[in-house]
């Protein structure tokens, strides 16, 4: 087992989840309790996710072929290794489709982000994307902690702050004119002018941290949970991870992004468990993509890795 983290203790209570403001999935508000938790300060970053991948040899989704079991109809040059990566558009174009932004790219993998060309070199304090669900549960085993539950991951981005702020810091998405996050600066999905002159992801903690300390909570990139997504939460229930009830099917998710919760018949499999993502990542547009918010959450089967998915760990208190 690799040695922790930098981890923040994150002291257990109660708070007011979700909101009731923004996209119908994000509600009701209702109060949670959470138990007491350690909580990484950061997203895992491409030199953390090496490192583990030099000890383990493990081996990314994104880098295996797909299993023609699950996927009988495709060809089998369709199910060689690869990844989605996000293309920007040269203008305007109907925001309904993400197929219009997004791509299926052939060896796209952690260490080739954006595609076989590219590379994580001179990028090591980036946090580590195109990775699954279950990659990021076996980098989080490899340290000794888990995924954060959803609950547990929006207590902490919240920190303590009041519970009718719209965003983790406040009331404004930029106060006083200052950019608290990596999110997209311009129009979506062709112009963006960047984040405080960043353009796609950022290196961790390139952005204000919250009261508890953590940085990139919010924006830069979307982070994996252990809790199964639902169309809406559940007051009646205290879920800890995974326990949540499975979904059915939404259309309420970040489209900044694909996404597919059309599986409620099928057999389970990582291609048909849906778990929720929180945070927003450097894609999420305020017209399109509000979702740099801490009750935000979008769907994604667990199978999925992209250029904007990224985690983090925790451990129990």
């Amino acid at each position: 087992m690799q040695t922790l983290l930098e981890a923040v203790d994150v002291a257990g209570g109660a708070f007011l989840m979700g909101s009731d403001r923004y996209y119908p999935d994000e509600g009701p508000v209702h109060e949670r309790t959470v138990a007491a938790f350690r909580i990484a300060a950061h997203p895992v970053t491409n030199a953390e996710f090496a490192a583990f991948v030099a000890a383990t040899g493990w081996t990314t989704e994104a880098e295996r072929a797909l299993d023609p079991v699950q996927y009988p109809d495709l060809a089998p040059a369709d199910r060689a290794p690869g990844s989605l990566v996000f293309a920007p558009t040269t203008g305007p174009v109907d925001l309904g489709d993400w197929r219009a932004w997004w791509t299926w790219c052939p060896g796209a993998d952690w260490r080739h982000p954006a595609g076989p060309t590219s590379s994580v070199d001179g990028r090591e304090e980036h946090p580590v994307v195109q990775v699954s669900h279950g990659d990021a549960a076996a980098y989080a085993a490899w340290v000794g902690g888990r995924l954060p539950s959803e609950a547990e991951w929006e207590y902490a981005a919240r920190a303590g702050g009041d519970p009718s702020w719209p965003f983790a810091w406040g009331m404004e998405a930029h106060p006083g004119g200052r950019t608290m996050a990596n999110t997209w600066h311009g129009a979506f999905p062709y112009r963006n002018t960047g984040a405080a002159g960043w353009t796609g992801t950022s290196p961790v903690g390139s952005f204000p941290a919250n009261a508890l300390g953590l940085v990139d909570m919010i924006g830069n990139v979307w982070e994996w949970t252990d809790s199964r997504y639902t169309e809406r939460h559940d007051p009646s229930t205290t879920p800890t991870p995974p326990a949540e009830a499975r979904a059915t099917e939404s259309s309420a998710h970040c489209g900044c992004g694909p996404t597919d919760t059309h599986h409620d018949a099928a057999p389970e499999t990582p291609s048909t468990v849906t778990r929720v993502l929180k945070g927003g990542s450097h894609l999420c547009a305020p017209e399109y993509c509000l979702r740099y918010r801490p009750a935000a959450r979008s769907p994604q089967t667990s199978d999925s890795a992209a250029t904007h998915i990224g985690f983090r760990v925790v451990w129990d208190g």
